[in-house]
């Protein structure tokens, strides 16, 4: 019973560390609908796939080997060649997805359409609920896999998958409010959300055993996406701390200017 607690916490932790790339894209995805139904959105979105999530965990111990068995393999001599099974490409698909998503939004940004028409275009709650549903169970591989990998117990795996939902719950709406108070930190964001979308690409290329020119497609590691993004904090608030010096140094000069001018006409 205790290595089952002592497993139970380990898989709890395992979660919030894995779920935080499902965290990010969550509190963005749920900004596309009206503010009064954010946290509806983020709470049915979480609530049904953590309900999926423990049906897919129950799936996969029935049928893990059918995940793992290629069902699609081609092979063009030096310049292309896979072997595909189920679990890679779920998890192509989801990356590909996640590049869309954050490329559409940082082009959005880019362009003078909000500007023109006052605020962005609402999408369905129901669309949003849809994809946060289906992004969840993607990112839910990896977490459910490790899971398998420590421990058999099936109580075990499904406790830690509702304490990681409840806990994404909670957090979702920090997150997502932080975003919206901070505006400037929503691009950095969008970008960390590309580089998810890279990793997952990599990793399902990785599974699929994906050669292109005799050069095998190797998984990015999580300790490489964290550095990453730690990196991109970093320049982000560097970037930000030297916008507002030169912001306050430039506001200086036009008071001293004007002080100047109000001088010479005095005399």
């Amino acid at each position: 019973m205790i290595e089952n607690i002592l497993t139970l916490l380990m898989l709890v932790l395992l979660q919030a560390v894995l779920g935080l790339d499902n965290l990010l894209y969550i509190s963005l995805e749920s900004q596309r609908v009206a503010k009064e139904k954010q946290a509806f959105v983020r709470k049915m979105g979480i609530g049904v796939a953590m309900i999926l999530r423990i049906g897919l965990l129950f799936v996969l111990i029935s049928v893990i080997e059918y995940f793992q068995d290629p069902f699609l393999k081609f092979d063009i001599p030096d310049i292309l060649s896979a072997k595909m099974n189920v679990h890679s490409l779920i998890v192509l698909i989801g990356g590909i997805f996640i590049l869309y998503t954050a490329t559409k939004e940082i082009i959005h940004m880019l362009s003078l359409e909000e500007a023109d028409h006052g605020k962005k275009k609402e999408a369905s709650v129901n669309t949003i609920i849809f994809w946060i549903i289906l992004m969840n169970i993607v990112f839910s591989f990896d977490s459910i896999l490790s899971a398998m990998a420590l421990t058999k117990v099936f109580w075990v795996m499904a406790t830690a998958i509702i304490i990681g939902g409840l806990l994404m719950i909670w957090l979702s709406g920090t997150v997502s409010t932080f975003l919206q108070k901070n505006r400037m930190y929503e691009v950095l964001g969008l970008f960390i959300l590309f580089i998810v979308g890279i990793m997952l690409l990599t990793e399902g290329g990785h599974l699929a055993h994906i050669y292109i020119f005799g050069n095998e497609i190797t998984p990015m590691s999580k300790t490489t996406f964290y550095f990453v993004i730690a990196v991109l904090i970093i320049i982000d608030v560097v970037q930000s701390k030297y916008q507002k010096k030169l912001q306050a140094r430039k506001l200086a000069r036009l008071q001293a200017e004007k002080k100047t001018e109000l001088e010479v006409k005095q005399v």
